[in-house]
Order: C-alpha cells, then sequence, then structure tokens
C-alpha cells in the first residue's frame, strides 16, 4: 500500500447534518494516506463521543457505528504512524478531559522537538497516555488554555512551542479549529456545503462530500469555525519559546 502522513478531515455543520457520516466518506477518500487506523469524533450538546480502532475505515465504521455517533460536528483522522506504536492507544482523534472542559484533536504531521518536549514535560509531572507527538500537542493546549480566554489562544501559544509539520484540527464543546504549522509543510483546505465549513487534507475528501473548495489554510493561519461563523488569526512565529 502507498503511505502518505496521516489525513484528517473536519466538518461543522447545521442543524439535520449528519457529521460522522461526511466524515466516514471524507476519510475513506483519504484512505492512500494512512492505512493503519482511523477514528471519528462528534461532539453532541456539548460532549465528546470517539469511536476508532485498528484497520481501515470500512473496516472500523459499519452502518451501526456511524448511528452511535450523531452530531453536527466532527472530526476524523486516518493513521500512518510517524512516530509511536502501531496499537490502537495511539489512535486518533485523542480526546482529552481537562478543567475547562472536553477537546478532542486530531494531528497529520510529525514534530522535530518531540523528544527534547517529552522530557521537559516529563520532569513537570505530565503524564501522557500515548507515545505520539500529538499527546503532546494536546497537552500542552490543554496547559495553556488554563491561562488564556479562549481555546485559539491556547492554540497560538503551543505553536510558539511546537517545531516541526503539523495540521491539526481541534474540537472543543462549542468550535472547530484548524491549524496549519508556520511554514505549511502539510496541506489542509477548506471547502463549504451552503453554511456547513469542511476542512481535509486533500480535496478529494471535499469531493466526496459534495463540498466545493474555498481555499487553503494559509501556513501558520488558526481559522475558527462556531455559531457565530468562519473567524481567523496569523500567527507570526519569529522563535520557539521554551518550556
Amino acid at each position: 500500500m502507498i503511505h502518505e502522513e496521516c489525513g484528517i478531515f473536519g466538518i461543522f455543520g447545521t442543524d439535520g447534518t449528519e457529521a460522522a457520516e461526511a466524515v466516514y466518506y471524507g476519510l475513506f477518500a483519504l484512505q492512500h494516506r494512512g492505512q493503519e487506523s482511523c477514528g471519528i469524533a462528534v461532539n453532541l450538546a456539548g460532549e465528546i463521543k470517539v469511536h476508532k480502532d485498528m484497520g481501515l475505515v470500512n473496516e472500523v465504521f459499519d452502518e451501526r457505528s456511524l448511528a452511535g455517533l450523531p452530531g453536527r460536528m466532527a472530526i476524523g483522522h486516518v493513521r500512518y504512524s510517524t512516530t509511536g506504536q502501531s496499537v490502537r492507544e495511539n489512535a486518533q482523534p485523542l480526546v482529552t478531559r481537562y478543567s475547562k472542559g472536553l477537546m478532542a484533536l486530531a494531528h497529520n504531521g510529525n514534530l522535530s522537538n518531540t523528544a527534547d518536549l517529552r522530557k521537559s514535560l516529563g520532569q513537570q509531572g505530565a503524564i501522557f497516555q500515548t507515545t505520539i507527538d500529538s499527546g503532546i500537542i494536546a497537552y500542552l493546549i490543554a496547559r495553556f488554555r488554563n491561562q488564556t480566554q479562549t481555546v485559539e489562544e491556547a492554540v497560538s501559544m503551543a505553536m510558539s512551542i511546537l517545531q516541526g509539520a503539523y495540521c491539526l484540527l481541534i474540537m472543543s464543546r462549542g468550535k472547530l479549529i484548524a491549524v496549519r504549522d508556520p511554514l505549511g509543510f502539510r496541506p489542509l483546505c477548506i471547502g463549504l456545503i451552503g453554511e456547513t465549513v469542511v476542512f481535509a487534507s486533500e480535496t478529494c475528501a471535499l469531493d466526496a462530500v459534495g463540498a466545493a473548495f474555498e481555499r487553503d489554510v494559509e501556513p501558520g493561519e488558526i481559522v475558527v469555525v462556531d455559531k457565530n461563523g468562519i473567524s481567523s488569526r496569523a500567527v507570526i512565529l519569529r522563535y520557539h519559546r521554551v518550556l
């Protein structure tokens, strides 16, 4: 099989949107980017539910499992491991419960400072449930969220520490956030189905759900979708902070 660098897909829909079904078709179109594991996390009334496992998209999901994931906002992931073991614990999306609530994260790419971050955070008492660099990203966002007013501010602070190639989809109780690293190493695009907003690693996934290509997420951009619509903020990093 052809291996790429993982694939991510997210959707923020309107009332009546079957988000999990849309993510399923999006991930199926991105299957060439990762064949080891896959998963979908949905947001229903502020609660996040996830279904993930080892295997291909059509092996992990069926009508019954998709029916058990209701909601109009969701993110999904197909994995080709670049760091960490190929085991279920490392399948994504990762769901984190912390002091400010719930967060789900899907990550494409890999960090170049993973070892340094894991060592530094471990010395500060951090405990990780996975062996992948995505767990470090989720931890940093949750940590900085306690110091900020919004999730996107916490994401911006985390980006000042992360080094490497990455695109992220982050789902909180009320927002879907898309992130692309400042150098734009990994692809991430935006599509629209009426008022529904879709994010995908490749445009083929937009085609799979009938979304019209709008634009690429710019390098260093944080795109936020919530009940008020779409907003954007640029992160200009001239240096990386040290923990």
